[in-house]
């Protein structure tokens, strides 16, 4: 995410390090449902943990952890910095009127949340059952309710931006300019129930493969469900388009069904071959992804106020390495760079056995 976030600019970044247009798909499209799918295999672990909590103790923790990635991310990743200089030279507070209140951070907060308590209260059968009407309502819905004339499947005429506009408003939705300058959310309200199944996937195939996955028959069943899913993906997409801005429910299947073979992949090289010393680069991620995903989104920004010269720090240190490496493999280099600087805050706290848990 950190990589992809950080390209010097879409006109010279390599197409694989950047979304899909619209329609489609690019290794980018996958970061995003992975880290949702990660998130349902973490909470296949904690739910061990809840066995011995009283439901009490159980739903408040769920809602306290999905209120606090929430807030974080509104009031951290999106407000941040909270003021800005008006052109008398005077500072004033970002209006709370014009900030965008889903995002990213938002989106793993409602989507855990969603799944925890599904998964808590319900039974195996009652939430494979919720998950596949989650799928096929929101195809539905998109089918039924787009702008009056206009393309279901389209950015300002899927019933997901209509949702978005009447009770978000312009306002508070996304800018940017990928869009346009267009008001749209990827990360909306409505698209939010179908991306719910990413964590449930994920946490479905964690206990699998903590009961299972040490073994060659475990391995098979983990290749044949994830095959299952991107043959269901290939066939959906006929006639609902994978698409990641509006987290289409074929997009969903593709997604989860590459997570599951990747999987099954990384089980057969860690734990069947052993190899686990390329691994020890990414523990620092692993063990404060949050904060680590935080530091890297508010560091940027600062990097931007930072003023050098008629430009900020960023800027320059952008044009500085495209002039000693131009293009693609440039804009690559500069990501890189600065993944490592948020890797070395991970790594530190890593060593001081620092770990922030929400």
């Amino acid at each position: 995410m950190i990589i992809v976030n950080t390209q010097i600019s879409d006109e010279v970044a390599f197409s694989q390090l950047q979304h899909a247009r619209w329609h489609g798909f690019t290794p980018t499209d996958l970061v995003f449902p992975s880290f949702l799918f990660a998130v349902g295999n973490a909470l296949s672990f904690a739910m061990k943990k809840w066995e011995t909590m009283s439901q009490a103790a159980v739903v408040g923790k769920i809602l306290r952890r999905t209120l606090i990635i929430f807030l974080i991310g509104y009031l951290i990743i999106y407000w941040f910095p909270w003021v800005h200089q008006e052109p008398d030279g005077h500072w004033a507070f970002n209006p709370i009127s014009h900030t965008r209140i889903l995002g990213v951070l938002q989106r793993i907060a409602l989507c855990y949340g969603i799944a925890a308590l599904l998964i808590y209260y319900c039974s195996t059968r009652t939430v494979v059952v919720i998950s596949v009407l989650l799928l096929l309502g929101y195809w539905v819905a998109l089918l039924i309710f787009p702008v009056a004339g206009g393309d279901p499947f389209g950015m300002v005429t899927n019933a997901g931006y209509r949702l978005d506009m009447a009770i978000l408003g312009d306002g508070h939705i996304y800018h940017g300019g990928e869009n346009g300058g267009v008001g749209f959310d990827p990360e909306g309200i409505l698209s939010t129930f179908p991306a719910v199944v990413n964590v449930v996937v994920g946490y479905y195939i964690g206990v699998f493969v903590s009961k299972q996955g040490k073994t060659y028959e475990g391995l098979a069943k983990l290749l044949l469900w994830g095959c299952g899913f991107l043959a269901v993906a290939w066939f959906w997409n006929l006639v609902f388009p994978i698409n990641k801005k509006i987290w289409t429910s074929s997009y969903v299947c593709l997604t989860v069904g590459i997570d599951i073979v990747l999987l099954a992949f990384l089980t057969y090289i860690i734990e069947f071959r052993k190899k686990v010393k390329w691994t020890s680069f990414f523990v620092p991620f692993g063990k404060n992804p949050l904060f680590v995903y935080i530091v890297s989104e508010i560091l940027i920004v600062i990097f931007f106020i930072i003023p050098l010269g008629n430009s900020s720090f960023a800027d320059w240190s952008g044009r500085g390495i495209l002039r000693i490496l131009p293009g693609a493999w440039g804009s690559l280099l500069f990501s890189v760079i600065y993944m490592l600087i948020c890797w070395s805050v991970g790594k530190f706290l890593d060593r001081k056995k620092i770990y922030i848990r929400v």
